[in-house]
């Protein structure tokens, strides 16, 4: 199987666009959660979310757009006729809501899963196979682990895989309906006292690349991919496996993928940590299965405590994020953590960032339907 690295990427959260902005405010410990002014929250439980750009947010097509091209510009990159465009998106939700109610000037095409990517695939100049990926909370990451597959497989030379959510009424609704969202303005994941998660505006992209293409045209890795697993334990339309059965088992494969089953060479975690009653120790429990009695000294943090909750985007973001702490060698912090929760023992990097030698990093996701994700970054 051949390697595949990553050469570029582009990303946007509520602390604005680029690198530099995820430094300041996740690495930072800063949070974004500000009452939300792009509709009325007079009905429902919480004002809060982590939005930036006012209140009519931007067209999901720009902002995927906009993070496709820094990504290709910092690998500097050409897209063409072998170069996948892979897309984790549930679609232009802000946008179809302004369709709905007869607002001039929107395109209801253009909201659609497929035709963002095939917009974007053509922005970027991309003839290659084009796909979008709509599984909630691990689109994006799933786009990335079928890229690595394919480019792993030979049958791809080149991906660019990207994702975005923007925050707007009809998901915010919905999660409120499921009680599923703090109350008090801050998201506290692994604290005794968390109640809920909060939205976040979020978007990234990457390009992937073989190894053998990029010591082709002369580019210079990030990082490589060298691990990634996917997988569902189905225990629940809306609950994770209260003991983290399918986190564990894509997290098993993504490091029997990269040579290490025992995650003896991991170095950090970028936690799914959503702050809900049942995430959080599901997800402690499943690191612990992995990690065994070495589990107390992985390093493991939350970034959502600082950006919100990303749904489709979160993989996506939480990879550059993940790849940041790599080149850095800084881990960001769990924000906003108070009392700790005895079932969320772990070393959750609290309010600060840390300094630390790190090589290998994994990024996990999960999704509603007991879906699971894992990627395995490992320092050129």
């Amino acid at each position: 199987m051949g390697e595949v690295v990553v050469t570029g990427f582009g990303v946007r959260t509520a602390f604005g666009r680029g690198a530099d902005a995820v430094r300041r405010g996740v690495f930072g410990g800063v949070h974004a959660f500000a009452p939300t002014t792009r509709f009325d929250t007079a009905p429902y439980r919480t004002r809060f979310a982590a939005t930036t750009g006012g209140d009519k947010p931007d067209a999901l097509r720009d902002v995927l757009g906009e993070c496709a091209d820094d990504a290709v510009g910092m690998a500097g990159f050409t897209a063409g006729e072998d170069t996948a465009v892979l897309v984790g998106t549930a679609g232009d939700f802000a946008a179809l809501t302004r369709f709905r109610r007869g607002e001039a000037g929107v395109e209801v095409a253009d909201t659609v899963p497929s035709r963002l990517a095939d917009l974007l695939a053509a922005r970027l100049g991309a003839t290659g196979r084009r796909l979008a990926f709509t599984n909630a909370c691990v689109a994006s990451a799933t786009a990335i682990i079928h890229a690595c597959g394919l480019i792993a497989s030979g049958r791809l030379e080149s991906a660019v895989c990207a994702g975005a959510y923007l925050v707007e009424e009809e998901n915010f609704a919905k999660f409120d309906s499921g009680r599923a969202l703090s109350r008090g303005g801050v998201i506290r994941p692994f604290s005794a006292d968390r109640d809920g998660l909060l939205l976040g505006d979020g978007a990234a992209a990457v390009v992937l690349e073989s190894a053998t293409a990029a010591r082709r045209r002369g580019a210079r890795p990030l990082a490589g991919v060298v691990g990634w697993g996917a997988a569902s334990d189905a225990h629940h339309i809306a609950r994770p496996h209260p003991e983290g059965a399918g986190l564990a088992a894509a997290v098993g494969r993504a490091l029997r993928r990269a040579g290490d089953p025992d995650g003896l060479r991991v170095d950090y975690v970028n936690a799914h940590g959503t702050a809900t009653k049942h995430n959080d120790p599901a997800e402690t429990r499943g690191l612990r299965e992995v990690f065994g009695t070495r589990a107390d000294r992985v390093p493991v943090s939350s970034t959502k405590s600082t950006t919100g909750h990303l749904l489709e985007a979160a993989g996506v973001v939480e990879l550059v994020i993940a790849l940041l702490a790599l080149s850095d060698g800084v881990l960001p912090p769990t924000a906003n953590l108070t009392g700790p929760d005895p079932d969320c023992d772990l070393d959750v990097v609290p309010n600060r960032s840390r300094e630390a030698d790190v090589r290998r990093v994994l990024s996990i996701n999960a999704a509603f339907g007991g879906a699971n994700t894992a990627l395995l970054l490992e320092r050129p």
